[in-house]
């Protein structure tokens, strides 16, 4: 008897397919083509001793490689701390970046980070270089890989309206990411796209000098500090930012999850009218 997909007309197998690719967030093609990825799967080689001998019942297929899609190495345990290639390269160009704009300019033609293949633009950031207020989240979306720039989205436009509800304008903050590439139906970045992207991050903090850095999710909070808490256990806390004294730091909850989980929203309330309190006895911080 067939299963219940194959009882379906081909047209309608591929629209619940499509369906099911707009629901898991994959809403763009990467090849101009179309491909059977089966077709390429190698076949096992025959056994030279011989069909159902015991020494070849549990032997797989051997594995080929593809040229066209990347090597992909697995660190051992007592190497997973040491930098790449592409790491060490983004290192020495983001610390011979002596403002900004030189910055964005060595991350237009950096090809380090695997992102920047399948993205649109690159998205660095928005607001002032002079604010005394950072922002970091994670990774650009659909929206911002358009507009080259971060939190333009309806997340970004909640945020927006948690700085006005403290005073703050775009004017008051610099945004920023631990990306600059959107990944390809907004995943995850990997560690590897992350680290390839932090000397650039850092290189932005110690350029424009923020008094505060606010956190937006976990994902920016736990690579920046190294903190193993979750973001309820995290948010709403003074923190240390490492390689940076004298700037304080907060995670908050990323205006993403606020648009989900609207009960959330008093708790980062809370967290901003910190922020601004925190700003406010700054010297010369910001006000309104």
């Amino acid at each position: 008897m067939g299963t219940l997909t194959g009882m379906r007309a081909p047209a309608e197998n591929a629209a619940i397919l499509l369906e099911w690719y707009r629901a898991m967030g994959i809403d763009e093609t990467i090849a101009g083509e179309t491909r059977d990825w089966y077709a390429e799967i190698p076949r096992a080689e025959p056994s030279p001793i011989g069909i159902g001998a015991d020494a070849n019942v549990n032997r797989k297929p051997p594995i080929r490689e593809r040229a066209d899609l990347p090597h992909r190495v697995e660190l051992a345990p007592d190497r997973a701390g040491v930098p790449s290639n592409d790491v060490m390269a983004a290192r020495e160009l983001a610390r011979s970046a002596r403002t900004l704009n030189e910055l964005r300019a060595l991350l237009e033609s950096f090809e380090g980070c695997a992102l920047r293949a399948t993205a649109s633009r690159l998205c660095l950031s928005r607001g002032s270089p002079d604010a005394p207020l950072m922002l970091i989240g994670e990774a650009p979306g659909k929206d911002e890989d358009r507009q080259g720039q971060p939190f333009v989205g309806r997340a970004g436009q909640l945020l927006d309206r948690m700085l006005a509800a403290i005073g703050l304008t775009e004017a008051d903050v610099y945004i920023t990411n631990i990306v600059f590439w959107r990944p390809p139906g907004n995943r995850t970045p990997s560690p590897e796209e992350v680290q390839a992207c932090q000397p650039f991050l850092e290189r932005q903090i110690e350029l424009i000098a923020p008094k505060i850095v606010v956190f937006l999710g976990n994902a920016a909070a736990k690579q920046l500090t190294g903190a193993t808490e979750g973001i309820m256990k995290l948010r709403g806390k003074w923190l240390e930012l490492p390689g940076h004294p004298g700037t304080r730091a907060m995670a908050t909850l990323h205006p993403a999850y606020l648009l989900r989980t609207p009960a959330a929203k008093r708790l980062a309330w809370r967290d901003m009218l910190a922020v601004r309190a925190a700003l406010d006895a700054i010297e010369g911080g910001a006000r309104p």
